[in-house]
C-alpha cells in the first residue's frame, strides 16, 4: 500500500519532510500541501503532481489524503491535529504537540473518543541511534539504575525572531522528551538557572541557561541550552549509572591529524546532525500508517513535554524557582 501524504506548513521543516520522503524513503507519495501561503503551497504541489490548499481543514477534508503532516507553527498545531483525528486519519506533528497544556488534553480527548491512537508527535530523538543504544545500555541495567544525566543543548545561531521563551519550549523541549523516554519516568520539578550571559547573543536574548529537573524517583537531570555559540550545533548527553557512565559518541565522521591540530568537522544544524533520525521517524510513521498501526511517541507524549515545558517557562519567568510540573493522571489509553 502507498500512503498517500497530506503536509501542512510548507516552510522550511515542511520541504525538508516532502524532500526526504520523495528521495529517501519509500511507501509514501506526497499528494497535497497546505499553507497560509498559498503560493508556498502551490510550489509544493506542484513539484510532486498534488493539490494545493489554503488551510489545513480543507487537505484533512480531501478523500485522496490518507495521513497528515504537520509541520506549522506549534501555536496553530491543535486544530489540524483535531480535525485529522476527526477525520480517522493518522497524524505526524511536529513538536510541540501544542503550546499549552489544554490544546493537549483537547487532542487527548479527540483520540480517546475516537477509539484510536492517531497521533505521533516529531520526538525524531527517540529514531536516533547513538541514543538508543545508550538506553539499551541503560535499560539492561547490568550497571545498576540511572542517578542522573547531563544534556547540553548548542548552536551556532539563532534566528532574529528566536525568543527567551524558545530556549525552552522550541530548543530544551527535545531534552525533555528525550529524558521521559530515556528514563522512562515522568519529570515533577523543574528550575531554570541563569547563568553569565554571553556577549555573542543579542541584548534581549538572555542565555545561556541550565534547566535542572527531577524525575519521579529522584533522577537528576540537566540541560545546557546554548545557542549563540558560532562555532557549531553540538548535542551531547551522557547517562550516570551505578557502576558506569555512558555519553553520546563523535557524531561527526573522520578525525584529522596534521599542522593545524587533531580535529574533525562540526555539525552546522540539526539536518546535519539528525538527519538518519529524521528519515527513521518519518520512515516507521509510514510503514505504520501502512498496516494501520501507531508508532513512536504519543500524544500523552506531547501533553508531558508541553506540561515540563509551561512549569520551566514558569520557573524562568521567576528568576529560577523551583517549580512543581502540573499533570492529570495518566489515562488507561495511553498506558
Amino acid at each position: 500500500m502507498t500512503v498517500r501524504i497530506g503536509v501542512i506548513g510548507c516552510g522550511g521543516m515542511g520541504r525538508a519532510h516532502v524532500e526526504r520522503i520523495i528521495n529517501d524513503l519509500s511507501g509514501g507519495q506526497i499528494v497535497a500541501a497546505a499553507d497560509v501561503n498559498l503560493e508556498a503551497a502551490q510550489q509544493v504541489a506542484d513539484a510532486v503532481g498534488g493539490t494545493a490548499y489554503a488551510s489545513g481543514q480543507e487537505l484533512i477534508a480531501d478523500p485522496n489524503v490518507d495521513a497528515v503532516l504537520i509541520a506549522t507553527f506549534g501555536r496553530v498545531h491543535a486544530p489540524d491535529v483535531i480535525n485529522a483525528i476527526e477525520a480517522g486519519k493518522y497524524v505526524l506533528c511536529e513538536k510541540p504537540l501544542a503550546t499549552t497544556t489544554e490544546d493537549c488534553l483537547a487532542i487527548m480527548d479527540a483520540e480517546q473518543k475516537a477509539g484510536k491512537r492517531l497521533t505521533t508527535v516529531g520526538f525524531m530523538r527517540r529514531f536516533d541511534p547513538a541514543y538508543n543504544s545508550i538506553k539499551a545500555i541503560a535499560d539492561a541495567g547490568e550497571n545498576g539504575p540511572i542517578l542522573m544525566v547531563h544534556n547540553r543543548h548548542r548552536n551556532p545561531s539563532v534566528p532574529e525572531n528566536y525568543s527567551s521563551r524558545m530556549l525552552i519550549d522550541d530548543t530544551a523541549i527535545h531534552e525533555i522528551d528525550t529524558m521521559r523516554w530515556m528514563t522512562g519516568e515522568e519529570i515533577v520539578e523543574v528550575r531554570v538557572d541563569p547563568v553569565r550571559q554571553t556577549t555573542k547573543a543579542r541584548e534581549d536574548l538572555h542565555e545561556p541557561i541550565v534547566l535542572v529537573m527531577y524525575t519521579d524517583s529522584g533522577i537528576r537531570l540537566d540541560d545546557e541550552v546554548n545557542v549563540s555559540l558560532q562555532w557549531g550545533y553540538s548535542i551531547e548527553c551522557e547517562v550516570v549509572l551505578e557502576t558506569a557512565a555512558v555519553r553520546l559518541g563523535d557524531q561527526e565522521g573522520i578525525h584529522i591529524r596534521d599542522m593545524a591540530g587533531n580535529r574533525n568537522p562540526i555539525c552546522r544544524s540539526h539536518i546535519d546532525r539528525f538527519q538518519t533520525a529524521f528519515n527513521a521517524e518519518v520512515q516507521a510513521w509510514i510503514n505504520a500508517v501502512a498496516r494501520d498501526e501507531h508508532t513512536g511517541s504519543t500524544a500523552w507524549d506531547g501533553y508531558a513535554a508541553t506540561a515540563v515545558v509551561n512549569a520551566a517557562l514558569e520557573s524562568q519567568e521567576k528568576g529560577g524557582e523551583v517549580v512543581r510540573v502540573s499533570m492529570i493522571d495518566k489515562p488507561d489509553f495511553y498506558a
